[in-house]
């Protein structure tokens, strides 16, 4: 088992509390507190956020998103295409642009995302999560599958959620 310091999650925890005030800021701006609309502002503002620290440095984030997502072992231009996916998702969100479509296309990608880290974690292989790309060195924990598991779950929440 790993010794992990808070410290080590600091810029996670840091850029979680920012996306947390951004939905809270928006939903008190627009007077609207409903649970979806918090939901979809939180992925959008997560998914901005996240997928900006990737593009930063598009080659590294590839190559270490290779080591343990299941479909960016199998293709590089998944691996490359992954930052802009989430860009797109966070857009979409953010502009509420075909909802369904959006939460479908969130859940899988999430889900195939976490099977990857969970079959990471259950090796026990110490490796450098790329979710916030390679700006930072955070180590892959189960935080990483909670994350990826809570935007899953939230995705499909909001399929059912009217």
């Amino acid at each position: 088992m790993n010794n992990y310091k808070l410290s080590d999650f600091l810029p996670l925890i840091v850029i979680a509390v920012v996306v947390l005030a951004l939905t809270l800021t928006r939903s008190f701006v627009m007077d609207d507190w409903a649970i979806r609309f918090l939901m979809r502002n939180f992925m959008a503002f997560f998914f901005l956020i996240f997928g900006s620290f990737k593009v930063m440095n598009l080659h590294g984030f590839a190559k270490a998103y290779q080591e343990y997502d299941l479909l960016a072992k199998q293709s590089l231009a998944y691996a490359y295409a992954y930052p802009f996916i989430e860009l797109g998702l966070g857009l979409a969100y953010l502009f509420n642009v075909m909802p369904v479509l959006t939460n479908v296309i969130t859940f899988f990608v999430m889900a195939i995302s976490a099977l990857g880290v969970f079959n990471e974690l259950r090796k026990g292989k110490q490796i450098v999560c790329a979710c916030l790309g390679v700006v930072f060195k955070i180590p892959m924990t189960y935080v990483t599958l909670t994350e990826d598991l809570l935007m899953a779950g939230m995705a499909l929440a909001m399929l059912f959620i009217k």
